[in-house]
């Protein structure tokens, strides 16, 4: 810990915390990734800002009626106080260096928040592998070239564990008898990277990626060049490209059961989609509401056929064949149903209005290449095209995952593409 940074417990709160006059505290947990990733920033800050604001860590488990009394109820939580009132939103989870120095400027006057800048100095680090993105193909990366005793950095915008953090459960990941939580299949994976000796930069921003160079900047300030570089930054929900879905994104519609199914308990939905995802995650969905309606393109349902099965016997789950949204407006009034859904019948072409208390989309993935800078073959879908070994078409440089060219994309094919990338470094770097 930073030697500005003072460790303190509840019974100092007050003296420490609100006698101050400006003040940051951090409410960690141990065994705690997102913590983990937040201490080498809070450090480094209070190296920046520690004459002007007092940095102050709380253990939260053991200050527990504290946490509690401030609306502290995950760790990491960071506070801010100025003369002894909070100042700010609280910042919670995978937080990020530019959120963090945000809200230490705004307890600041401007000329002293322009000096504390004017001192932040570029800094400069190398590594034997470095991978971007930290979802299982990534760590799978991290594993083997960390235990092939390479100097391996992992980089990632967000916390580690990519899609399957976000899954409920997975049933068909080799070695597990009973399903899974994918987030905790990620926190082992994560863990066993560490172990091996992989180091994490992960809650950051990725502000520019070389991939000639094989160089990646992260928060505006950390340069990180690479012998070989391995691109696994995965895929994102394919928008639907409808109107009112941008608008309605987070406002009513969702990409993520796991992280919004629980707010529709008893309450009726769409879904949009008809693919293994949009079956499994609409069976995840039924443990909450009591109807789900799933639009679909076609008349059948592409999901493998056991998903199918179970779908179809869920009585709370019906089918609504060959339609598509054509628009999405939100209409909800005194506790109504909050959304609308326009579909077009694809054989009729008539159209329709149905009504939901949410909207759920599953309508596929597209690969993540923001920011990626260098002649990356692609294939026609948008893929990054590779060889057996994962090399793109750029000299050093592989790619693994759901970004890459293939045919299946499933958590055990995005293992076994980080581990041939791996190897395959390993051996070219001797």
């Amino acid at each position: 810990m930073a030697g500005l940074v003072k460790e303190i417990e509840a019974a100092q709160f007050e003296t420490e915390v609100l006698d101050g006059e400006r003040v940051v505290v951090d409410f960690y947990s141990t065994e705690c990734p997102p913590c983990e990733a937040l201490a080498p920033k809070y450090d480094a800050l209070a190296e920046l800002y520690g004459k002007d604001v007092r940095f102050v860590k709380i253990y939260r488990q053991g200050n527990r009626a504290l946490a509690e009394s401030l609306g502290v109820r995950s760790s990491p939580t960071v506070l801010f106080y100025e003369n002894g009132r909070p100042k700010g939103q609280p910042l919670r989870g995978g937080i990020k260096r530019a959120e963090l120095m945000k809200n230490l400027e705004a307890l600041l006057p401007e000329e002293s928040a322009a000096a504390i800048r004017a001192r932040i100095r570029p800094s400069a680090d190398s590594c034997d592998v470095l991978i971007l993105g930290g979802g299982p193909a990534g760590l799978a990366a991290a594993i083997y070239a960390a235990q092939a005793r390479l100097d391996t950095v992992l980089v990632d915008a967000a916390l580690p564990g990519g899609q399957v953090a976000t899954t409920h459960q997975v049933s068909n990941y080799p070695g597990f008898v009973e399903p899974q939580s994918g987030y905790m299949l990620s926190h082992f994976m994560s863990e066993q990277a560490k172990a091996a000796g992989a180091r994490f930069k992960v809650a950051v921003d990725i502000t520019r990626v070389d991939l000639e160079q094989r160089e990646v900047v992260i928060d505006g300030t950390e340069t990180i060049r690479a012998a070989r570089l391995i691109l696994a930054t995965g895929s994102s929900p394919r928008a639907l490209g409808v109107p009112g879905e941008r608008e309605y994104k987070g406002q009513g519609i969702s990409y993520c059961a796991t992280c919004d199914a629980k707010y529709f308990e008893d309450k009726e939905v769409i879904v949009i989609g008809g693919g293994n995802t949009a079956v499994e995650e609409s069976l995840f969905i039924s443990r909450f509401a009591r109807r789900i309606t799933m639009v679909h393109q076609f008349d059948h349902l592409q999901a493998n056929k056991a998903a199918q099965e179970k779908a179809f016997a869920n009585e709370r789950i019906q089918f609504l064949w060959s339609h598509e949204p054509r628009g999405f407006s939100r209409k909800g009034k005194d506790g109504g149903p909050a959304m609308e859904v326009e579909v077009e019948d694809l054989k009729s072409r008539e159209r329709r209005t149905l009504t939901a208390d949410g909207v759920f989309v599953f309508a596929g993935m597209e690969p993540n290449l923001e920011n990626l800078q260098g002649p990356l073959e692609l294939d026609k879908w948008g893929y990054v095209a590779v060889d057996e070994d994962m090399h793109t078409s750029i000299p050093g440089v592989f790619a693994v995952g759901d970004i890459r060219s293939k045919a299946y994309r499933q958590i055990t094919t995005a293992v076994a593409d980080g581990t041939v990338a791996a190897i395959a470094a390993a051996r070219e770097l001797g």
